[in-house]
């Protein structure tokens, strides 16, 4: 059960965060890469199916080792932090050396982003979990 709040609690953490980050820069996206954005909206399903897998990598690789490691914060802040920079770093690495439109600012912007919020939705996921366990326990 502490699988399952440490995935909600990291999902809803990064459903609001992401977005207010996603809301404030998309005119930065629009600017620098606007011509390979869809025009008016985002196909919803890939998104949805990308934020169920990203956020069971981040409980799967972060969290649970965190929790192993007696709920070591540091623990899930590092693993996570590596995990984002390694997803974030493989998506924003690609498009630099393959699209003709993908300035180096956008890959160290999102690099940065990936990194920072991975790390704290890990450092959110054990926490819920911690919790879990202290109230059910």
């Amino acid at each position: 059960m502490k699988f399952v709040v440490a995935y909600v609690a990291t999902g809803l953490y990064m459903a609001l965060v992401d977005s207010v980050w996603l809301t404030s820069m998309i005119n930065v996206y629009r600017q620098n890469i606007g011509e390979l954005l869809l025009p008016d909206s985002i196909r919803i399903i890939p998104a949805i199916l990308f934020y169920f897998l990203y956020i069971f990598g981040i409980v799967w690789f972060a969290v649970t080792p965190a929790l192993s490691n007696g709920g070591s914060l540091q623990t899930a802040a590092v693993n996570g932090a590596l995990l984002g920079l390694v997803c974030y770093g493989t998506y924003d690495l690609t498009n630099h050396a393959t699209l003709k439109v993908w300035p180096a600012f956008i890959t160290v912007m999102d690099m940065t982003w990936g990194t920072l919020l991975t790390a704290s939705a890990a450092v959110v996921g054990t926490l819920a979990a911690r919790w879990y366990a202290g109230a059910a326990g």
